[in-house]
């Protein structure tokens, strides 16, 4: 399959949200602390709204709100190469935020968290996220799934993770995330076992699901998408046009039939039309209790 450009120009590309109403992509910015919506039919790329800070993953709300999970912010400018020409960070507090379709953005949780990543809402309209804290991971299992109710009240679903980065529902409800280099299931009871424990040289990032159940996980530094079978079983890759870095992905289009893919490096949002089998469709939040 040929990955297509479809947007350009947002600085480390992560979180592609699809938005059924308008048939655009919203696409968080970890390096501009913002988001972009990106309408893929004319590629063009207009600023949403600005979360300062780091927004990382997103998840749509019911309202065409986006959930953002916010990680609290990474000077990029001060890195070398390509990143000398990011804007300088602006640092936010860590935390779940909102971004209201008006562009306004607040805060649902902030209490206690430590770099909040990837997000998804469960069909109840609860909201699972992993705060595995900053990366480079510090080694000492301080990353945790946290559980956000309706009502506003936080607490941990699940801790102990060494670095948990992305997260989905399987069509089951069972929650995976992906764990140092693999993917993992991580039960209500506490337990957990992996999907696959290695992925490949660039492990995983964020990852999204399809209507059979497979996953689909970005592999960072194989610059393309890993296809996963459900019993763990390495079923393809989809690699992406040149060089550079894959964050996240997520299905769209009006039959859920393309793969639309943050390309980090060089800040790209790329598509895949045409698969074979639609993505898993996906619980908007239903907003407060």
């Amino acid at each position: 399959m040929q990955s297509v450009v479809v947007g350009k120009g947002i600085p480390f590309a992560e979180g592609p949200v699809w938005c059924p109403a308008d048939r655009t992509v919203i696409v968080t910015s970890v390096a501009a602390g913002a988001l972009f919506r990106v309408r893929p039919d004319i590629e063009t790329v207009e600023q949403y709204a600005v979360t300062t800070g780091g927004a990382n993953g997103g998840a749509l709300a019911v309202d065409g709100s986006i959930l953002v999970t916010q990680n609290g912010g990474m000077d990029f400018s001060k890195l070398p190469g390509v990143f000398a020409s990011y804007p300088p960070a602006v640092p936010a507090q860590p935390g779940l935020q909102l971004a209201a379709p008006d562009g306004s953005v607040t805060y649902l949780a902030t209490d206690g968290l430590r770099g909040p990543n990837d997000l998804v809402v469960t069909p109840d309209g609860r909201v699972l996220f992993t705060d595995p804290g900053h990366f480079p991971p510090a080694g000492d299992g301080i990353g945790r799934v946290m559980l956000y109710e309706r009502d506003g009240t936080l607490s941990t679903f699940a801790d102990g993770f060494f670095y948990c980065n992305g997260i989905a529902l399987e069509t089951d409800g069972t929650i995976v995330v992906v764990e140092r280099r693999g993917l993992q299931r991580v039960r209500a009871d506490g337990s957990r076992d992996w999907v696959v424990e290695k992925l490949g040289r660039g492990g995983g990032d964020g990852f999204c699901i399809d209507a059979d159940g497979r996953f689909y996980v970005a592999s960072t530094v194989e610059h393309g998408v890993r296809v996963v079978d459900p019993d763990g079983s390495i079923l393809d890759f989809l690699p992406i046009d040149g060089d550079g870095l894959t964050t996240n992905c997520c299905f769209g289009g009006e039959d859920l039939r393309t793969l639309f893919v943050a390309d980090a490096i060089p800040g790209n949002l790329v598509a895949f039309a045409d698969m074979p089998t639609p993505g898993l469709p996906l619980t908007p939040w239903p907003g407060a209790a």
